[in-house]
């Protein structure tokens, strides 16, 4: 049975009690055994971690130790998967660069807050992205640094129609990729500003799949 660890915390705008339960009951129905917790600490456990399969943080903002760090650094490098979406992943810890070389991007900025836009796939090929279709939102259109070594499997293109920042129009950023951590899968997807945003079916689908695959299933739902 493949073992899951999900923690959430940090700023709560992004509901991250209700989107670590909603994938922890994905997960569950997928034979997973899910542990969620609402501290760091849990990553101290040394033993726990190294039989985990999957790690999913939702800790917007926040901090965390240089002990914590480490020990969920270690985790992934020596093969456990990191999966996650929106600022509970790739807006943690802003102070800590080795957490975001881990994940691959960082965010930086969601021009116009909440805002209609559009999800392309643009890799087809990988077991995330097998049956989804482009789809459509309303919610934060993230731009991201991003790790130019990633493989990207789905963007999104900026209008720039938001008054005082037409430069980006045009400008096509990343939403979803997968990069190596020595040993661990990382997955990323930038969708899922609230619990509400995964009532969108492709949006759920690309993280659900994601979550899957960073933990070594190869099988699309």
């Amino acid at each position: 049975m493949p073992t899951a660890l999900l923690f959430w915390g940090g700023w709560n705008g992004h509901e991250p009690q209700a989107c670590a339960h909603l994938f922890a009951s994905l997960l569950e129905a997928d034979g997973f055994k899910v542990r969620v917790f609402d501290h760091l600490d849990c990553l101290l456990d040394a033993s726990a971690m190294a039989n985990l399969d999957l790690i999913v943080p939702l800790w917007t903002m926040g901090e965390i130790s240089k002990e914590q760090s480490q020990a969920l650094r270690a985790a992934v490098r020596d093969g456990v998967g990191l999966g996650g979406w929106h600022g509970g992943m790739c807006d943690a810890f802003r102070q800590d660069v080795d957490y975001q070389f881990m994940t691959g991007g960082q965010w930086v900025q969601h021009p116009g807050g909440i805002i209609p836009y559009s999800v392309q796939i643009c890799d087809r090929s990988h077991p995330i992205t097998k049956g989804i279709e482009d789809f459509s939102l309303v919610s934060e259109q993230y731009y991201m640094h991003c790790d130019p070594g990633n493989r990207v499997l789905a963007t999104t293109t900026f209008a720039g129609d938001q008054e005082g920042i037409d430069w980006i129009r045009g400008v096509e950023m990343p939403v979803a990729w997968t990069k190596a951590y020595a040993a661990g899968r990382v997955f990323y997807a930038s969708v899922g500003h609230v619990r509400a945003d995964f009532d969108v079916p492709g949006a759920q689908r690309l993280v659900h799949q994601g979550l899957r695959w960073a933990a070594g299933l190869e099988e699309p739902l």
